[in-house]
């Protein structure tokens, strides 16, 4: 904390006691900005780099699958951080109309008027402030034109179809290696990295310092940025960066086989979309080890432990390598991960012996040495070694973790080894990072491959332009438009046609599911794709050019609908136009002209949950439900089968009804339904709360 945001913090705490006046709203602003600086403390234990762009991506895909046990310590310090950041509301409840010949000597206006001055300037102070400058700088709009032409996606066939396997190691960052601070801690992989090619000064620019962003940016050659959503919107985003053409994408045209492993849930970060959409074709994570009856000793907070990963990917080396088939077998362990790492079965024995003392994580690094060599000798032991080409990478630099303290006054780099029969073994000192790994690779399998995404060959004396160069480059300026066009491949394709595919809306090579309001700028590019609270959203501004809102036709249309599906286009002007059913479908163009508005603007409805019945047979029901409080607008209430159906759909007119009486809504069923979801179409601003909700049974039905 810096000094200048302590002081102003401390002066702040005096100015709330020293007058009444506006006390409780000083201290409701105290704790606001105590609570806000407290979740940035917890964020940066986690990250090690503040709110970035790592944070944005988290809060939308998620943090399921995520080892949070292992954060306990610094949860429960969260936790008093928070009931300390509420202390300013305690000591005003408590001082007061107490304090006054104190208070008497200070002026309230001048309090307050010194109080706002010094809470502006505590803000200004905090790393909330320049983290978010940070980010207003990176998610900026950007002219991507001059960097487009360097995004490059590999095409032809390969020289030669070499066996591939990556083996990213948690964490592991070439720095560990270094005698002086750790000595003997990495015997195995420092022998290991004499004998083939030892890339020296692997950054991780920004968009590839986690786990999930440092397998895209090696793989793809670009880096991670939060789709054009907002939060927690990723889940219902079908594609991962459709607009990308990837390692994996490139290496199934050539007939490989494409297989990962991974102990950990590959639902965490939507890493498993991510494989699946990029090629490969298999991909084993936490539920695939624990289907397979492994003893649960063998597993920790985060996943499966590294030995018996590691077993499985030796035994599927070997199965693949028999096919015939050329093939990439990629593996992530995880026992390397902050802050305190894991050891494993097979390490429960493994010390480190060093100057540092009895730290866990040194321990698991130094198991990780043994195990990850291991499999890696086994490989250039076995009859397949001379097909086969093998990538040792850490996923991304450490975070912060039990040796941050040692760490932090080292010449940071990640790890990034290629071993393969006939490579000369020699150490090389670039300016490159870990954009440009699957360049590198596809450039020993094919020297005509020399780029991959904005990643370039580090073996290429005079490699052209790319993301790294202009991220490692003076202030790291020039990498905001690699960032921006990274973002358009969440999309690509044509985004200024709508079209609804299923349920789902086609946006460019994405899919989403509604609703979602889109926004287009002044160039018809995206300006966002808004999905949590879309129906308020979409009404509480004008839009700058032309502003889609898309839903089921329930959220426009009364008593009779155009189909299952609408878009309501808005301009500048407050023109405006429903789109419905087949027009969806064939798809809308949102820079046509569009209808000069007649009456007041659509409000769109949105769908509140009011209730669930589990296990329905066929048969006739009859559901009766009584609001507490009718809403004041008419709306749809509906019957929805778990698998999206509607099974029953009716128009309510509160104004024409005997509001005493409950809503009879009649429902058919025809063949069972595991969940039967009831809910109502309201205006954005209203809501129903229920005195009742049944469904009873009125007769039988014969299955269709």
């Amino acid at each position: 904390m810096s000094t200048i945001l302590l002081l102003s913090l401390v002066l702040l705490a005096y100015l709330l006691v020293a007058a009444e006046r506006l006390a409780w709203a000083k201290a409701g602003l105290l704790s606001l900005l105590l609570l806000a600086l407290s979740g940035w403390w917890l964020v940066d234990r986690l990250s090690g780099n503040g709110i970035d762009a790592a944070t944005l991506y988290h809060l939308q895909a998620g943090i399921e699958g995520a080892g949070v046990a292992d954060f306990s310590g610094d949860l429960l310090r969260f936790g008093g951080l928070v009931l300390l950041s509420l202390l300013p509301l305690v000591l005003v409840g408590a001082l007061r109309g107490r304090l006054a010949g104190f208070r008497g000597r200070h002026p309230g206006p001048a309090v307050t008027a010194t109080f706002a001055a010094i809470f502006v300037a505590a803000i200004l102070a905090s790393p909330l402030y320049a983290d978010a400058r940070r980010l207003q700088r990176q998610l900026a709009p950007v002219d991507v034109d001059g960097v487009a032409a360097e995004y490059r996606v590999p095409v032809g066939t390969l020289a030669q179809r070499r066996n591939i396997v990556w083996i990213y190691v948690e964490s592991l960052e070439r720095t560990y290696f270094d005698q002086s601070v750790f000595p003997g801690l990495m015997p195995n992989l420092s022998r290991l990295a004499g004998q083939g090619l030892d890339f020296r000064d692997i950054a991780s620019p920004e968009g590839s310092g986690w786990t999930i962003a440092g397998i895209v940016a090696s793989m793809c050659g670009v880096p991670l940025t939060t789709a054009r959503g907002d939060e927690n919107s990723l889940g219902r985003m079908r594609e991962f960066l459709p607009g990308a053409h990837c390692l994996g994408d490139y290496l199934k045209t050539q007939g490989y086989r494409n297989v990962f492993l991974g102990g950990a849930d590959a639902g965490f970060a939507a890493k498993g979309n991510f494989l699946q959409r990029h090629g490969f074709d298999e991909v084993r994570d936490l539920a695939h080890y624990r289907a397979a009856g492994i003893d649960p000793e063998h597993f920790s907070n985060w996943g499966l432990h590294d030995d018996v990963l590691l077993e499985d990917a030796f035994d599927t080396f070997m199965t693949l390598s028999a096919s015939g088939a050329p093939f990439m077998l990629s593996a992530l362990t995880m026992d390397t991960h902050h802050p305190a790492g894991h050891l494993p079965a097979a390490c429960r024995d493994e010390r480190y012996e060093g100057p540092l003392g009895d730290i866990g994580l040194l321990h698991a690094l130094k198991c990780s040495d043994r195990l990850v060599s291991r499999l890696i000798e086994r490989i250039r032991a076995s009859p397949h070694a001379d097909d086969t080409l093998i990538v040792l990478a850490s996923d991304h630099l450490a975070m912060p973790n039990d040796l941050s303290h040692v760490l932090k006054d080292m010449r940071r780099e990640n790890l990034l080894l290629l071993l393969a029969p006939g490579l000369e073994p020699r150490q090389l000192t670039v300016a490159g990072s870990v954009l440009d790994t699957g360049a590198t690779l596809l450039s020993l399998l094919d020297p005509a491959h020399e780029a991959l995404g904005f990643g370039r060959s580090l073996l290429v004396p005079k490699a052209q332009p790319g993301a790294s160069r202009a991220a490692l480059a003076g202030d790291g300026s020039g990498y905001a438009p690699y960032l921006a066009y990274a973002r358009e491949l969440w999309t690509g394709g044509d985004v200024r046609t709508l079209r609804v595919d299923g349920d789902q809306v086609r946006i460019g090579l994405q899919h989403v599911k509604p609703p979602v309001m889109i926004e287009y700028d002044a160039d018809w590019g995206l300006g966002s794709i808004t999905m949590e609270d879309a129906p308020r959203q979409f009404g509480i501004d004008d839009p700058a050019n032309v502003r889609a809102y898309v839903d089921r036709c329930t959220a426009f249309d009364d008593s009779t609908l155009r189909g299952e599906w609408c878009a309501l286009l808005v301009d500048a002007d407050d023109n405006r136009k429903l789109f419905a059913g087949a027009d969806l479908q064939r798809g809308v163009r949102v820079d046509a002209k569009l209808e000069v508005a007649t009456g007041p603007r659509p409000r769109p409805r949105r769908a509140v949950w009011l209730g669930a019945e589990s296990a329905v047979v066929s048969g006739e029901y009859q559901l009766r439900l009584r609001p507490r409080e009718w809403p004041s607008h008419a709306f749809w209430l509906e019957a929805v089968a778990s698998d999206g159906r509607v099974v029953a759909r009716e128009w309510i007119r509160p104004d024409e009804r005997d509001l005493s009486r409950p809503i009879r809504l009649r429902i058919g069923v025809d063949q069972r339904i595991d969940d039967l979801e009831f809910r109502a179409w309201l205006d954005w601003a209203e809501y129903m709360e229920l005195d009742s909700l049944a469904m009873v049974r009125t007769g039988a039905r014969s299955r269709s």
